[in-house]
């Protein structure tokens, strides 16, 4: 089944207003409903609402962190939504960054890697109602047993950059979410993820013909994710190391906004999705043909109806 997916709420848009769009969503051509968690909406909220407005859609978030929540409440969150999902729930989770973990929420950011994997394996023996009384590296649970388990399996995907993520998220869970990358880049994440497993990945899609605009807003958030030390780390493994080097070196300067300028268009135009709506929608065409399963589309404020946008974009064929 090839997948196709979008990401709400919409910018600006009040949840609430969301519910036509959902419900049509189907007949569109779209499969799957992904949220996102930063300063917004939290992660699970605005899917069990829209679960209501779709009976044929996949949902999950993409993704919620392991630190923010207890593991326990993890457990519990996911299989409410399993539950009102009708088991049409897929759980994505991963460490997040150091500003939203520590800085917004007051949680040592330490050994994500482990903790990442020790909350898969944990919510795998959960999730399957097992009672869990476990030491892992990070932290222990003693005796906790869903009261409600979800009826069927609820799969978990892993938020995943590079190799070491990539490939746990292949041996033991159910697939990879990855984002800020270029279609051609896909090859070398799928390779680390194996053949077998779901590959995710959120695109940027900036639907305009005002390239000039489009890259603006491209070099803001580019500024602003790849100078998080993972995503920097992502980049200099897909050889954008020399390109952004004065971006990271601007940035650590504290200029923000010669680190914005000096990300070249090339960078811009491969990691943000932008031109007109039939261009766009081809371009996300392409991260499928090169290896992803789901690409997720995350549309872009150009001053335009984003719900005609996200109409626009859905699949052809």
């Amino acid at each position: 089944m090839a997948r196709w997916g979008i990401t709400l709420p919409l910018i600006g848009v009040p949840v609430l207003e969301h519910r036509a769009l959902v419900s049509e969503l189907a007949g569109l051509g779209y499969t799957d409903v992904w949220s996102a968690e930063t300063t917004g909406t939290d992660a699970f909220t605005p899917l069990a609402l829209a679960a209501q407005w779709s009976g044929e859609l996949r949902f999950g978030p993409a993704i919620a962190p392991v630190y923010t929540r207890g593991p326990a409440t993890l457990a519990m969150t996911a299989a409410t939504l399993a539950e009102v999902t009708g088991g049409r729930f897929v759980l994505g989770i991963g460490s997040s960054s150091p500003a939203i973990v520590e800085r917004w929420n007051a949680i040592p950011f330490t050994e994500p890697f482990k903790r990442t994997r020790d909350t898969l394996r944990f919510l795998k023996a959960a999730l399957a109602g097992e009672k869990v009384s476990a030491d892992y590296d990070t932290f222990s649970v003693k005796g906790f047993k869903l009261e409600r388990p979800p009826a069927a399996k609820v799969p978990i995907m892993l938020a995943a950059l590079r190799p070491n993520m990539l490939r746990l998220a292949g041996r033991e869970a159910d697939g990879a979410i990855t984002n800020w990358l270029a279609a051609s880049d896909v090859p070398k994440v799928r390779e680390e993820l194996g053949a077998e497993s779901e590959l995710a990945a959120r695109i940027f899609v900036c639907p305009t013909e005002d390239a000039d605009a489009a890259r603006a807003l491209g070099r803001m958030l580019i500024s602003t994710y790849l100078t998080v030390p993972a995503y920097a780390a992502f980049h200099d493994w897909l050889g954008r190391g020399e390109a952004l080097r004065p971006m990271h070196e601007a940035w650590a300067a504290g200029d923000r906004k010669a680190a914005s300028k000096s990300i070249p268009d090339e960078v811009v135009d491969a990691l943000v999705v932008h031109g007109p709506v039939d261009e766009c929608r081809a371009r996300v065409a392409e991260y499928q043909a090169q290896g992803v399963d789901t690409p997720i589309i995350a549309l872009l404020p150009t001053g335009g109806d984003q719900v005609e946008q996200v109409r626009a974009l859905a699949p052809k064929g």
